[in-house]
């Protein structure tokens, strides 16, 4: 009888022991953190408050630079959309997954653009199917543009789907949308606030377990499209405009907007404000604020050249579809609450690549280098104990952008940018410390800076396997590049 009691007693103390272990087990052991990757499309450096613009209003981007770190010198992989978007998922260069162009773009002109793929390859390990597998629910929602039915969102590691398809842009921001996954709504409603509804959904029932909402609106893409109420105000604001300076520049065959004055382009990115001043307003409603990261960021550069013009990347040189700064140089904003100093400023050079191993580290998870081969972590940079180091940042564009742009390649390493053009070969050098815009071209002065950089872009070029175009044997003088595709 002693000898059961005592069994007893012991068995009790042991389930005891192994509750507490539990109990304070789990407790010392953080939550996994909830991740939400805001992209915007075509949105320009300069368009926020906070980088400088004057005529939009980002009241909410802003609180989010002043809740987290705000970087000033952060590059989209490609200066059109669809390479970028691949090279956040993947971790890796465009050339490497080979979608090196817009999936539908096609022009041609003194030669013959490279060949790509016009997929997303489903044996490439997205960053969400690493934090699915991790146990993350992982949430799809807005513009996918890597490939059609059978490359979605779902078959790369997306549990939810909503408006991602092999659109390049909406038929119409108000509803009916015609989408293949996203019922319309009531007539009138907005694609925006519509995608911002979706989200907010997501995150309800989503709340009590770790999750991935990669959000990618189609705003600020064309059509040029916004709410009347938004127009009228910015309207009025642009009439009150006194401004000397002209309102366009020569840029190659192109003009580059150099004034923001734009009403219906100003109505669009301050509705895309409001859809993140929303999200962070659930986030503290929900009580997830405080383990939630939220990045924010663009595919692109303005669109600053063509169809409507309607930014300006002023300082920068250029927009979407160029490799001067305006077209690669973007906006990044990354809240991690007890992490990031709040209102703090990095200019270290980043590209699209770092953001899985990025995301990876916030998780807690192994990195994979041989997916991510191209990215670094920006853990040092964000939770300020250490630096990076001096690296190459690479772009490779063998194409004609609808802006005006040319094929070509370039690189920056610290604060010196090379820019090779493919039609001729000749080269451009900028020291982007002292000039940003890009006005002064070194190349004649600095011989063995420009011999340095270029077998260093040659030497990456042949690295990650990117393809080159060819000479056009029909190619005129006298005419114009042929245009084909949806962007």
């Amino acid at each position: 009888m002693k000898k059961r009691c005592l069994t007893s007693v012991i068995a009790s103390a042991l389930l005891l022991v192994a509750m507490v272990s539990a109990t304070y087990g789990a407790l010392s052991t953080p939550p996994k953190p909830n991740i939400i990757f805001i992209l915007a499309d075509d949105l320009g450096y300069a368009d926020l408050n906070c980088y400088g613009s004057t005529f939009y209003e980002t009241p909410n981007l802003d609180r989010l630079a002043a809740q987290g770190m705000r970087f000033t010198s952060a590059y989209a992989a490609c200066p059109v959309c669809s390479p970028t978007r691949g090279s956040l998922l993947t971790g890796k260069y465009p050339p490497r997954f080979e979608v090196t162009d817009f999936i539908g773009g096609n022009r041609t002109g003194k030669l013959i653009p490279a060949s790509y793929k016009n997929h997303l390859e489903l044996e490439e390990v997205t960053v969400a199917e690493a934090l699915k597998s991790a146990g993350y629910v992982t949430g799809f929602i807005g513009k996918w543009h890597l490939g059609g039915k059978g490359f979605w969102p779902e078959q790369q590691g997306f549990d939810v789907n909503l408006g991602g398809c092999e659109k390049g842009h909406p038929s119409s921001y108000f509803s009916p949308y015609r989408m293949p996954n996203l019922t319309d709504g009531p007539p009138g409603e907005y694609l925006t606030d519509r995608l911002t509804d979706e989200a907010m959904k997501f995150f309800e029932a989503n709340k009590d377990r770790p999750f991935l909402l990669w959000f990618p609106h189609y705003a600020v893409h064309t059509p040029l499209q916004a709410k009347p109420a938004l127009v009228r105000k910015y309207q009025a604001k642009a009439a009150e405009l006194h401004s000397g300076e002209p309102r366009f520049r020569p840029e190659g065959v192109a003009k580059d907007r150099r004034i923001q004055d734009h009403a219906i382009y100003a109505a669009m990115v301050e509705s895309l404000d409001q859809s993140t001043g929303r999200i962070l307003d659930k986030l503290t409603e929900l009580n997830v604020e405080r383990n939630t990261i939220v990045i924010f960021t663009s595919d692109n550069g303005g669109l600053s050249t063509s169809e409507g013009a309607p930014t300006s990347n002023a300082p920068l040189r250029a927009g979407k579809g160029w490799l001067y700064e305006g077209g690669i140089r973007e906006p990044l904003l990354i809240k991690w609450p007890g992490v990031t100093a709040q209102g703090s400023l990095c200019d270290t050079p980043v590209i699209s690549p770092d953001f899985y191993p990025t995301i990876l580290e916030m998780a807690g998870l192994p990195l994979r280098p041989q997916q991510h081969r191209d990215g670094l972590s920006l853990l040092p940079l964000l939770n300020q104990s250490g630096s990076l180091p001096i690296r190459s940042q690479f772009w490779h564009y063998p194409h004609y952008g609808n802006q005006g742009g040319v094929p070509g390649g370039a690189i920056r390493v610290g604060d010196w940018k090379l820019i090779e053009f493919f039609e001729d070969m000749h080269v451009e050098l900028y020291n982007l410390k002292s000039d940003i815009g890009e006005q002064t071209n070194l190349a004649a002065s600095s011989p063995e800076k420009v011999k340095e950089l270029r077998s260093q872009l040659h030497a990456v070029r042949q690295e990650t396997g990117a393809l080159m175009p060819k000479p056009n044997p029909e190619f005129s003088e006298d005419a114009t590049p042929k245009k084909s595709g949806k962007k």
